[in-house]
């Protein structure tokens, strides 16, 4: 080698000597061995054509070390024509080849990422989109970049803004969004955007947004499925008890603030029984779904119909009207139309039926109507419509309720009950798969003075009425936890656990948990084996504060079952952020679980949503093999019901359970 310069020791760890023409080392024999053959093609091809080159290789240095380099050099022409010499310069390539490598192996860790990453730039184009992207939206990479994502996905570009400014403003954002892919369909994502400043140095931020998008439109249509079970009935489509429950606690909160006046009406269908009778529960769902349509045509757009159940039909005549009067008048007036429209017959699959319609109506006003009064006096008023003569509507009477004298009876009796100590405990056996007591749910009854035996259904909606409820139950959990601690004492009812029945008035009281605690104690009952069932109307009603009593509670050792579980309220919200451990599947969808598939769907929802949440889930209202099979199939394993066993007293509960041990 003619000459080479001093900076080659720096590079390769050799002295410029060492390549001189005096030494018998080349230049060629540091460079590695699997690119000489390839250093050397490209250098003599360029200097045969005359042209100059630019390459780059990997060179052994003295310490062994592996190097790149890039060497730009061309052929330095003779007197003759020829080529005299090669002349050119070597650079260290290491640090650029290893960022390249390290630019690679990110990118394509992000096109291995399973969700869709696309970075926009402060035009709103794209500028990258990786192979997620290409799988979710359905455009490749080399087609989509430079186009504007704003006009590419999104239907609502204010849905857009939002994210785009929060993200420049705040740093990040994330959300839901709804999207629409290449071919036309909307995709529901759960969407992160990260503001990417590329250039430490620059005053202001680049504008390049880095956004992660994951489908979630699987989990929305759950979640709407779960909604439209929770809210609304499977059968009309018209929203169902919980719902007009939270329509009509609203519309009472804004009268109040309003001073307007609305209306409640109960809507009964007249012979309807008749039907189902006679030509089967199938032409009595059709007829169900067309009232109802009828009924939705007979009210405003700002009014509700709902359907409790059966042939009941519940319509909330929102608080518009300024007077008493005005209200009556526009109830009077859908009242009208729903009698009349009811009154045309029905045309089924093959046949024509006439129903009529009975309806009760009662005005309502926040500053003095809650949601229980309404719904009693409106249903009262129903009644009274019947007994009138049907085919009619009538307003509730407030007189009518002075000579419902038995309700004051029922209460004095009630009172005497709690003195006397006339309540009893009977206890309803918990089975698993294998027919063993796992536990017990304790049931109230009351032993009147005569010796008659007289079930919950008969006193306990009187005693939620009235503070009786409260002292009940204290009565209630009371001697639960006396029994409790019993079985705890034998080895073989150790393990039963024990379910009590708590009503909303009584959950809602400050000090619950404190007596609670100080019955534990004095019964000695260990709280792991006590569980507390609570109904889903209960859970909503007030979600912060059941949360607090809820946790307070579960501190002490108790857990809790979501009795009635689907029939009512049911809320993710309340699965997820409540300490709930169980949910109860009512035993009014055991009825039909084997001929309704809309029970049977309902209870596989159930389970299925259980399991999905770490819950456990058992069954009331078992009755039959079949019934039980059909749990068991779907995933269902913990059992409740006459199959096994009715409410009996401990004395027998005790028996049947050491022999089911």
């Amino acid at each position: 080698m003619a000459f080479i310069s001093a900076g080659i020791e720096k590079l390769t760890g050799y002295p410029a000597a060492a390549f001189t023409a005096r030494s018998s080392m080349t230049f060629a024999s540091i460079i590695h061995p699997d690119d000489r053959e390839l250093v050397s093609c490209q250098v003599g091809r360029a200097l045969k054509q005359g042209q100059s080159y630019q390459l780059t290789y990997r060179l052994v240095a003295a310490d062994g070390a592996i190097k790149w380099v890039w060497e730009q050099g061309g052929a330095v022409p003779g007197a003759g024509g020829g080529i005299e010499a090669i002349q050119g310069f070597i650079c260290d390539f290491t640090r650029v080849k290893m960022a390249d490598r390290k630019v690679l192996e990110q990118a394509s860790l992000l096109d291995k990422a399973l969700d869709a990453i696309f970075v926009i730039d402060a035009d709103s184009r794209i500028t990258y989109w990786n192979h997620g992207a290409e799988r979710l939206y359905g455009w490749d990479a080399d087609e989509i970049e430079g186009q504007r994502l704003c006009d590419l996905v999104y239907d609502d570009p204010a849905e857009y803004r939002i994210a785009y400014c929060t993200t420049l403003s705040e740093g990040e954002w994330r959300g839901e969004l709804t999207q629409r892919r290449r071919d036309g369909s909307r995709i529901h994502v759960d969407s992160r955007w990260t503001l990417v400043d590329t250039d430490s140095s620059a005053s202001e931020p680049s504008g390049r947004i880095m956004s992660i998008n994951t489908d979630v439109s699987e989990r929305k249509q759950h979640e709407d499925k779960i909604f439209r079970l929770a809210f609304y009935d499977p059968l009309t489509e018209l929203p169902n008890r919980a719902n007009l429950l939270d329509h009509l606690r609203r519309a009472l909160l804004g009268s109040a603030r309003s001073g307007k006046y609305g209306a409640l009406m109960f809507c009964d269908l007249d012979h309807f029984k008749r039907l189902n009778d006679t030509h089967g529960h199938a032409a009595g769902d059709m007829l169900l779904q067309a009232a109802a349509r009828r009924l939705e045509q007979s009210v405003r757009e700002a009014d509700m119909v709902a359907r409790l159940g059966g042939d009941e039909f519940v319509i909330l005549i929102a608080p518009q009207d300024d007077t008493r009067d005005a209200a009556a008048l526009q109830a009077e007036t859908v009242a009208t139309k729903i009698v009349t429209a009811m009154s045309a017959p029905f045309k089924m699959a093959d046949f024509s039926y006439a129903v009529s319609a009975s309806i009760g109506m009662v005005l309502i006003s926040g500053s003095t109507d809650t949601v229980e009064s309404a719904l009693k006096q409106a249903d009262s008023a129903m009644y009274q419509a019947k007994a009138s003569g049907r085919n009619t509507f009538h307003f509730y009477d407030p007189e009518m309720q002075a000579a419902l004298f038995a309700r004051a009876e029922l209460e004095t009796g009630l009172q005497r009950a709690l003195r006397n100590n006339e309540f009893v405990l009977y206890y309803q056996p918990q089975m698993d798969g294998n027919n063993h007591v796992i536990g017990a749910e304790a049931l109230l009854r009351w032993r009147l003075p005569s010796g008659e035996l007289r079930l919950p259904a008969d006193f306990i909606h009187t005693a939620e009425e009235t503070d009786l409820i409260v002292d009940i139950g204290m009565w209630v959990l009371e001697t639960a936890c006396q029994q409790l601690a019993l079985w705890q004492r034998a080895d073989e009812t150790a393990h039963l656990s024990l379910s009590v029945n708590v009503s909303a008035r009584q959950f809602v009281e400050p000090d619950l948990v404190a007596k609670t605690e100080a019955i534990l104690r004095q019964t000695g009952a260990d709280p792991r084996g006590l569980k507390f069932e609570l109904t889903e109307s209960l859970v909503v009603t007030d979600f912060v504060q059941t949360a607090q009593q809820m946790k307070a509670l579960r501190k002490l050792g108790i857990s809790f079952s979501l009795d009635d579980f689907g029939t009512g309220y049911s809320s993710l919200v309340c699965l997820r952020n409540l300490p709930i451990d169980q949910l109860k599947i009512d035993h009014s969808f055991m009825r039909g679980v084997l001929t309704d598939r809309n029970d049977a769907a309902i209870v596989r929802s159930i389970i299925a949503l259980s399991g999905s949440l770490g819950l456990q889930v058992i069954a009331e209202g078992v009755e039959t093999i079949g019934q039980r099979q059909f749990l068991s199939d779907a995933g269902c394993h913990a059992y409740q019901g006459f199959l096994y066993e009715r409410a009996i007293a401990e004395e027998h509960f005790s028996r049947y359970a050491r022999q089911k041990h």
